[in-house]
């Protein structure tokens, strides 16, 4: 069995920039050591990556704060969390979900039997979008989210992504 851990959008912009958050502060030193919990071969990254003309998109119409956006110091990785996965694949990413980590992960599923754990930020927007396209992808995979290694826009919307994720038979650790 292939454990496998998804550090979805540990960057500068969620953790302390543009859209940061005191409890996606907090939970810097508990990814790290997660990512230091598993084979180095076994862990992949995503990367919100907008565009300057964000604004212009429909995600910049419903959520009007320029972040993530390539090249920028808010679109790297949180240092702590870069320096413990370097070396590791990274896919960019220019929605809440990503494709191109679910063709990637069930292209492995196929040839052999995985389970998958998400960690990150946000909770309420790209972990819960990357969970649930898995779960679709791939539903006799173990998907599980390790909630103490995971922030929200608001706690009270953490709570609930997790509540949703829950409903959708993703184990909430």
């Amino acid at each position: 069995m292939k454990k496998i851990l998804v550090v979805i959008d540990m960057q500068n912009d969620f953790v302390d920039g543009a859209l940061g958050t005191p409890e996606a502060v907090e939970i810097v030193d508990a990814v790290v050591e997660k990512i230091h919990s598993y084979d180095r071969e076994n862990i992949y990254a995503t990367r919100d990556t907008h565009q300057r003309d964000y604004l212009n998109t429909q995600e910049g119409k419903n959520l009007p704060v320029e972040h993530c956006i390539a090249g920028t110091r808010g679109w790297e990785l949180n240092q702590r969390v870069a320096e413990a996965l370097e070396g590791v694949k990274v896919i960019d990413k220019p929605t809440f979900g990503s494709v191109k980590l679910v063709h990637e992960l069930s292209r492995i599923g196929a040839e052999e039997e995985l389970e998958i754990e998400l960690v990150g930020l946000c909770t309420d927007i790209c972990v819960v979008s990357n969970a649930l396209l898995l779960k679709a992808a791939m539903p006799e995979v173990r998907i599980s989210v390790d909630a103490s290694c995971c922030a929200g826009v608001t706690p009270e919307s953490h709570k609930a992504a997790l509540t949703t994720m829950k409903m959708c038979q993703i184990q909430v650790h």
